[in-house]
């Protein structure tokens, strides 16, 4: 089931979306050599409670944590751990925040310490496309116009997009209708429509864009080993195009 969100409800979860963004901007400086994803997990959850909010990843689905917290090449759904990062890793960091009922979700990425040219370009394609597939999540277009033009771009850069974990919808619950692929035809698949909120979240891999689960039945990696790339967005579909819920502040020269 579809639910459209009234001018009341996208207000409500675009409060929520600017407590999980500062949550995002704060990483910034915590995420550093010798930080554990561990370390990551109960800063975002401390952030978010002591903002009188909750972590809705915890208990999802049997879920244990606030974060996934993904390095290098693993894709999605890392579970936090103890192992100190290092200079030159790439840890995803996605969450979701509940403030007073209002839902948001993002991913974000991080290089820690030292970079290079492979991990920068990786990291700026992957975040382009994000907001390539932001750009037609307009009113009237179809959910293969977001998809098409997130593929067409990063397998123009010699990239692969990962087919088996996509977008959502999102609110009242973590994950509803409608699925948002980040591959896909135009034209096709679902009409977005005003009052819609979803995430666009785009899975970037340097090889193969196939993915292999782990035992722990959560976290997936690239099938090749190489490495895989995610950001996140919640927006909702307006009258006026996308509205982005959880910009960070001082991204708004991000958007296309």
């Amino acid at each position: 089931m579809i639910t459209l969100k009234s001018k009341r409800e996208i207000d409500a979860m675009d409060e929520s979306g600017a407590l999980l963004a500062s949550i995002h901007v704060a990483l910034r400086d915590f995420i550093k050599p010798g930080v554990t994803t561990w370390d990551i997990d109960q800063f975002v959850q401390n952030k978010i409670e002591s903002a009188g909010a909750s972590a809705p990843q915890i208990g999802y689905e049997g879920y244990k944590y606030a974060t996934c917290t993904s390095v290098n090449n693993e894709i999605c759904h890392g579970f936090p751990r103890k192992e100190p990062l290092k200079s030159g890793d790439m840890v995803k960091v996605d969450f979701c925040v509940d403030l007073k009922g209002a839902l948001s979700d993002s991913c974000w990425c991080y290089i820690v310490g030292e970079s290079n040219e492979e991990l920068e370009r990786l990291y700026n394609v992957t975040k382009t496309a994000l907001y390539k597939g932001i750009e037609q999540a307009k009113a009237g277009n179809r959910i293969g116009d977001i998809g098409h033009a997130i593929q067409t771009y990063v397998e123009g850069e010699g990239y692969s997009v990962v087919r088996d974990f996509i977008g959502h919808g999102i609110g009242p619950t973590i994950h509803e209708s409608p699925a948002v692929p980040h591959y896909g035809l135009p034209g096709k698949g679902l009409r977005l429509k005003e009052g819609m909120v979803i995430t666009v979240e785009p899975m970037v891999n340097t090889g193969t864009w196939q993915a292999e689960m782990e035992s722990n039945g959560w976290t997936a990696h690239t099938l090749d080993g190489g490495l895989s790339c995610q950001f996140e967005h919640t927006l909702a579909i307006t009258k006026d195009g996308p509205r982005i819920l959880t910009l960070q502040e001082d991204h708004k020269d991000d958007v296309l």
